[in-house]
């Protein structure tokens, strides 16, 4: 399970690296790039708790 929990630790991290990225970016294609990244990191966050819940009901 720990590895797992590293895993949502590292999204969430990257999750936020990107958006602060994104808010610092001045082109603005950068900035989409970084917004569309932190929300795929995101979306990955939230699989990974679903699966840790998972295995943690189980």
């Amino acid at each position: 399970m720990t590895e797992l929990q590293d895993r949502l630790e590292r999204f969430e991290t990257l999750t936020a690296e990107c958006e602060l990225i994104a808010k610092l970016a001045t082109d603005s294609t950068k900035r989409e790039f970084y917004l569309k990244l932190s929300e795929q990191y995101r979306q990955l966050a939230v699989d990974m708790r679903k699966v840790i819940a998972t295995k943690a009901a189980a």
